[in-house]
């Protein structure tokens, strides 16, 4: 199996998972199957909610200056790209936890948060103590050649999202494309659930970060 690694995520993390990629010694196909653009949203009043839920860094950069009317919320982010993210927009980060729906409920619990609003983009899964969820942000499907999808065979695709776990399975039954030649590395076990079943391999990151992924892929042997 090639070490080639198909970076299907939106920009600006294309890059930046690519450029990663790239330091651990891997070649890289760069091909975003969305483009993520900021929507329309009115604040809710922070007063409502006792903790604020951030599952991705699109969320800081795409909701503006909007988002610092919950600076006093605690927020809880997935990912430590996210929580970057977070600290950077003047946020105050009070835990760090995966992007499992099962985990961030049991992690919301664990912090006495009952009331949480989640920013996010429009397509999420409800999590047990999120009160309320407002989109600052979609993501587009960006129109792939049938050419660019057949360079993923016989490589490893890594998937940040269900959305794309999802869409990369319906592009590659589209063009008859086996997936047992391809082997997929997912953020979370949701993730590669979402992608089906018939991979040659599949590897899962313990934690949602590029780091965890590229380890993952390792365990199974380049």
């Amino acid at each position: 199996m090639s070490g080639l690694l198909a970076v299907l995520r939106p920009e600006p993390g294309n890059a930046a998972t690519a450029a990663r990629a790239e330091a651990a010694g891997y070649a890289v196909l760069r091909l975003p199957l969305f483009s993520v653009v900021p929507v329309a949203w009115t604040p809710p009043d922070p007063r409502d909610h006792d903790g604020l839920v951030l599952t991705s860094a699109n969320t800081v950069r795409h909701a503006g200056t909007p988002i610092n009317r919950f600076g006093a919320l605690p927020v809880i982010a997935v990912g430590e790209q996210t929580a970057t993210a977070a600290r950077s927009a003047g946020l105050e980060v009070s835990a760090v936890g995966t992007s499992d729906a099962g985990a961030l409920a049991t992690l919301l619990a664990e912090c006495g948060i009952a009331r949480a609003l989640h920013l996010g983009g429009q397509d999420h899964a409800a999590v047990a103590g999120v009160s309320r969820a407002v989109a600052v942000y979609v993501s587009e499907p960006v129109e792939v050649a049938p050419g660019e999808v057949a360079r993923i065979a016989g490589q490893t695709a890594l998937l940040h999202s269900a959305r794309a776990a999802r869409r990369l399975a319906m592009l590659l039954d589209t063009a008859a494309i086996a997936r047992d030649g391809i082997r997929i590395a997912a953020f979370s076990p949701a993730i590669a659930a979402a992608a089906g079943a018939g991979w040659q391999a599949v590897a899962i990151a313990p934690t949602p970060s590029d780091a965890a992924l590229f380890a993952a892929i390792d365990a199974l042997g380049r």
